[in-house]
């Protein structure tokens, strides 16, 4: 992760300029091409800047571009609205060192709000580390349980491949969102842990990580296995509390999934409540 620490915008640039096509740019395909996607050439032509101003840009050495600059360079790059946000985050001023991050604590509000919930719910922080819990999120899954890391238990737990209707997709989702939520935070020493250990024990994170993809992983729908109830189709919403996030997984009103939830509720009622304060 060192040398992503000290370019993440050049490297950013890089790793989405490979995923471009000539033909996508507009540009003859031609032959003996020796890179997958856009040379650096063609990037800077199609932005409108110099190739020797890009080619700085890509190693590092100018770091604080215009906006207009990097607007065109998603332009080129066919940025999405959040994959630029992201993009324009990087070429900002760059930010203090960061001090190591104290634990964080959930605050006893946002325990009895998990208790009243009648569906699964629990507390994670922008690493995906969870929090607190109530016993329905647990019994919809035991990697929902307070201490797990969501990406960590996505990538190297093999439950979750069965778990997931689409664990290829899932984890796509995952890896992008995680590179967003940490933005710039390049000195974050939860983060340097995290993705050396997921690149040391996942080739999939080490291919989904260098591809440098960012997502917001907000409200949506998931379909998962149950090994006790079955099949379940779930909405998910992630709501930010200070600088926590609650997410909620609900089903639609007297569907087959809402009678699945309501048998897992009756399940957990007899489970250790993991969502009440220490």
């Amino acid at each position: 992760m060192d040398a992503d620490e000290e370019n993440r915008l050049g490297e950013y640039l890089s790793a989405r300029r490979a995923l471009v096509t000539p033909q996508q740019a507009g540009l003859p395909a031609g032959s003996g091409r020796r890179v997958p996607g856009l040379r650096r050439e063609e990037v800077a032509l199609l932005a409108g800047i110099s190739a020797d101003y890009y080619f700085r840009l890509e190693r590092g050495r100018d770091k604080n571009p215009s906006v207009q600059v990097l607007e065109s360079l998603a332009r080129v790059l066919r940025l999405d609205d959040v994959e630029t946000e992201y993009l324009l985050g990087l070429g900002g001023p760059r930010p203090r060192r960061r001090r190591p991050r104290r634990t964080e604590r959930v605050p006893a509000r946002l325990h009895h709000l998990l208790a009243a919930l009648d569906i699964p719910a629990f507390i994670e922080n922008r690493y995906f580390d969870v929090l607190a819990a109530n016993p329905l999120a647990v019994a919809f899954s035991p990697r929902l349980a307070p201490g797990h890391n969501r990406l960590r238990s996505l990538m190297l737990d093999p439950e979750e491949r069965e778990f997931h209707d689409d664990w290829d997709s899932a984890v796509g989702e995952f890896v992008a969102s995680f590179r967003r939520s940490l933005g710039d935070g390049s000195a974050d020493p939860r983060a340097i842990e995290l993705v050396g250990e997921l690149s040391l024990a996942s080739a999939r994170f080490r291919s989904l990580w260098g591809r440098h993809d960012v997502r917001l992983l907000a409200g949506g729908t998931t379909s998962v296995n149950h090994p006790v109830v079955g099949q379940l189709r779930l909405h998910r919403e992630k709501l930010p509390v200070d600088e926590l996030i609650l997410v909620v997984y609900y089903p639609d009103e007297h569907s087959d999934s809402a009678e699945k939830v309501a048998l897992l509720a009756s399940l957990a009622s007899t489970a250790p409540d993991t969502g009440s304060p220490t």
